[in-house]
């Protein structure tokens, strides 16, 4: 199932992508493709749309279970020009976005689909949910110099906040929204642009016409960009990234300054939602 470019890829597959959720993987380099292409198909995703170059190796299993599209992403707006052409071709439809080498989790994904959760939030009338890109990294650099390991994955059990958000610094905090920081991108944050600092990313939604994605991963519909609704918590979700930990030891201002990522607040990841949900990374909401 392999597609030379998005917009015959949306052509002939329009139908298939309609019964949703859907998963969007963008692909930006060869770390960890086939684990980020597996871990989504275990969670229930309905369709698996993997946005690759050419040239990019993918397990021959893989073939048939995944919706691969040739895509360059080092294209200006790479990103948010896939989703958004996704969007406007599949109105209604539940979309989930995010990187390779990202891990989706929700409350309770071991033993529920995608699909059970997202017909809840549905009930709930919510058209999409905050997740928490929660920073994953090698316990040892000397070992792993590229900061990637599934065996030894650790994370920060703390340091994680919030701001009111506000169009200026001059305005009014805008109703149930906020800015979240926290990881490597807070303890790192000398080494990180001021626009990349946060760790919110909406990215869960229900497309709807003419809703967009915005470079900052928030929506151009307000009520998408929200934690929860007016009258009590709602779920909450987490992506487990190890895309800050790589760019950080890619990047040659920044590797030679973090010889480990290891502090006295960092943990082993155990892969799985419990730990997520007690050290407070995502909300259950009404969810049980």
């Amino acid at each position: 199932m392999t597609h030379p470019a998005l917009g015959d890829f949306l052509r002939q597959n329009k139908a298939a992508l309609s019964k949703g959720p859907v998963a969007l993987i963008f692909v930006e380099d060869d770390v960890e493709i086939e684990s980020s292409l597996r871990h989504h198909l275990s969670m229930g995703f309905a369709a698996v749309v993997a946005f690759m170059r050419d040239g990019m190796a993918l397990p021959g299993d893989l073939g048939d279970k995944v919706f691969r599209v040739s895509y360059d992403m080092t294209a200006d707006n790479a990103m948010t020009d896939a989703v958004n052409a996704v969007i406007a071709a599949v109105p209604g439809t539940w979309i989930y976005y995010c990187y390779n080498a990202e891990y989706l989790f929700f409350p309770f994904c071991e033993t529920r689909t995608i699909g059970e959760m997202l017909a809840f939030h549905t009930e709930e009338r919510r058209d999409a949910m905050l997740c928490y890109v929660v920073d994953l990294y090698a316990g040892d650099l000397d070992r792993c110099p590229n900061a990637i390991s599934l065996e030894d994955a650790w994370l920060d059990k703390s340091g994680y906040y919030a701001l009111a958000r506000r169009d200026a610094p001059e305005a009014d905090s805008k109703q149930r929204q906020l800015d979240f920081f926290g990881g490597l991108r807070w303890r790192y944050e000398e080494h990180v642009p001021v626009d990349r600092r946060r760790i919110d990313r909406i990215a869960i939604f229900r497309a709807k016409p003419g809703l967009k994605l915005r470079e900052d991963h928030t929506f151009s519909i307000e009520e998408y960009n929200t934690y929860s609704c007016p009258w009590h918590h709602n779920l909450t979700s987490a992506v487990a990234s190890f895309r800050t930990a790589k760019a950080l030891k890619r990047n040659p201002g920044s590797t030679y300054d973090i010889p480990s990522f290891r502090w006295h607040n960092s943990t082993p990841f155990e892969w799985h939602s419990r730990q997520l949900l007690d050290l407070g990374l995502m909300e259950p909401g009404q969810w049980f």
